[in-house]
């Protein structure tokens, strides 16, 4: 069987396993294209974008004639508006000849361009196809956003513009619709080019209609492509269960679903212990799948990595919502919270801004320890020591609680209450990552990371460890919390949990203790 999952490019139906968008093109077609809307298909990278525009121009080709372009290798065309002019038009030339538009249209196309009225007269052109052409004409242009910090390319918004002004007038013929796709909004790529100055909001691309369309997947859609990977190898996989689990971990990010599921079929699958396909899709291959991801390098978390340091306000932002639990108000007002946005890094949860996905969230957290790891002498702790907390290929979660006790009493005890406040969760996730790195993931239960308590969940080998950290407020606060961890441990349905306090009491008392309630325990560890 010939089909793949697709990480790169546009999936081609037939070739690709794939989720079903084909209500999505509809909505495209009928609530944009037919009513003549102009408008960009603005998402962060691998979201989706080329595949859309393929399967959209599949469809469109029926009624319309569909001249899609792409900006990828367009370098050259933004040095003069001549050269704009000519480029396009040979693109433009290229595509009528492949749908067959006619003699008498592309002789028509193929006249010559004025050498001192380039642009004037390539809108000429574009009044001249649609009036001769006897289906209307959609223009879509991909990576649009590859040259949009060139004058040049403001002056191609412009002329769209203003033909699109004067069609409503009555008084020109120009594109039934014109869609633009990239990562960037156009009206705001000023925030792109110049990330600390005022951002700046005088693109001519203010004609444009607001795309509204969700192009993440839902659980539901990721089971349409899982139904058709099932017909060719009959895995007997619970899809249900598989596109809850993809999604839960994605957000319907398009690039990571796919990648995922690549990975099952192709990197999990025939790997001890996930020796067939049956094995590999479940709970606990799609475990091994994700420690894959996060381990190798890829280009979408390349580029998440030159983001981050590009725009170092955006660390900083992300940085204080990981490790310091703080609630933001969410505000696309904002540009460094709409910049978050745009890359595809933050999400609106709850009115508060939050971490797109729990991917991104457990890179961005490795990619930020990372960068204290080397000189930190808790983690040189942990990697000294990383074998005897594995014990018949299982992690020993009581000893790494107890042992991060006795390393941070001896290396933590005096430093203030605002810097444990600021960087005790860091410490932990510095001290844990070393120890399950290669066999096991975390990731931190975003509904109830706060400034005062963080659920981290890990996952060893298929088994769950709930650690709950939180800052000590006094005896009462405390059971509460205890209470709390609980009932989350019967949502986990796991019998054991552990909690870890950072205790600010001026004659406070550390230590470990060991709790029951209703035949579940918790390993308790106050520093």
């Amino acid at each position: 069987m010939d089909k793949r999952f697709c990480v790169a490019g546009a999936c081609i139906p037939g070739k690709n396993y794939m989720v079903d968008i084909t209500s999505r093109i509809e909505k495209i077609r009928k609530d944009y294209i037919e009513k003549g809307e102009y408008f960009t298909i603005d998402r962060a990278r691998q979201y989706g974008k080329t595949t859309t525009l393929y399967l959209l121009e599949q469809k469109l080709q029926e009624e319309y004639i569909v001249l899609s372009l792409s900006f990828e290798a367009a370098d050259e065309y933004f040095q003069s508006a001549s050269r704009l002019a000519e480029g396009l038009a040979l693109d433009i030339g290229d595509c009528l000849k492949e749908q067959d538009a006619g003699n008498d249209i592309i002789e028509a196309w193929e006249s010559p361009i004025s050498e001192r009225f380039p642009m004037r007269s390539f809108g000429r052109k574009i009044s001249s196809l649609c009036q001769m052409s006897k289906k209307k004409v959609v223009l879509m242009i991909d990576e649009v956003d590859k040259s949009s910090d060139n004058q040049i390319f403001l002056s191609f918004l412009g002329l769209l513009r203003e033909k699109y002004l004067k069609k409503q007038q009555g008084k020109d013929s120009t594109f039934q619709s014109v869609i633009l796709a990239g990562v960037y909004d156009v009206k705001t790529l000023k925030i792109k080019l110049h990330p600390e100055e005022e951002a700046k909001y005088n693109s001519p691309w203010n004609i444009a209609a607001n795309f509204s369309i969700n192009m993440s997947f839902s659980p539901e859609d990721i089971g349409t492509m899982l139904e058709d990977y099932e017909q060719d190898y009959h895995t007997g996989m619970d899809i249900h269960l598989m596109s809850r689990q993809l999604y839960e971990y994605t957000a319907g990010y398009p690039f990571l679903v796919s990648k995922l599921c690549q990975l099952l079929d192709e990197r999990v699958s025939g790997t001890k212990p996930f020796f067939t396909r049956s094995c590999a899709w479940t709970k606990e291959g799609l475990l091994a799948a994700v420690k894959l991801l996060l381990t190798e390098r890829n280009t979408l978390f390349d580029d998440t990595a030159k983001k981050l340091l590009d725009y170092p306000k955006l660390k900083e932002l992300l940085q204080n919502i990981l490790f310091g639990g703080s609630s933001i108000p969410f505000k696309r007002e904002s540009p460094i919270i709409d910049l978050g946005v745009t890359f595809g890094f933050l999400k609106d949860r709850d009115g508060l801004v939050a971490v797109a996905n729990r991917i991104f969230e457990t890179q961005m957290y490795d990619l930020f320890l990372s960068d204290i790891a080397v000189d930190n002498e808790l983690y040189r702790e942990a990697v000294s020591e990383r074998n005897r907390f594995i014990v018949n290929g299982m992690l020993q979660m009581d000893l790494v609680m107890k042992k991060f006790y006795e390393y941070y009493e001896e290396i933590y005890s005096d430093n203030d209450q605002k810097f444990i406040e600021e960087n005790g969760r860091k410490l932990f996730l510095l001290y844990l990552k070393p120890i399950i790195n290669g066999k096991g993931n975390y990731y931190v239960e975003a509904q109830t990371r706060d400034n005062k308590r963080t659920d981290i969940i890990v996952d060893y080998q298929g088994k769950q460890f709930v650690i709950e950290l939180k800052l000590w407020r006094g005896d009462a606060y405390n059971m509460r919390g205890e209470k709390q961890i609980f009932e989350y441990l019967d949502f986990y349905k796991q019998d054991k949990g552990y909690m870890l306090s950072f205790n600010f009491n001026r004659n406070k008392k550390t230590g470990i203790q060991e709790l029951n309630y209703r035949g579940k325990k918790i390993l308790e560890v106050v520093v």
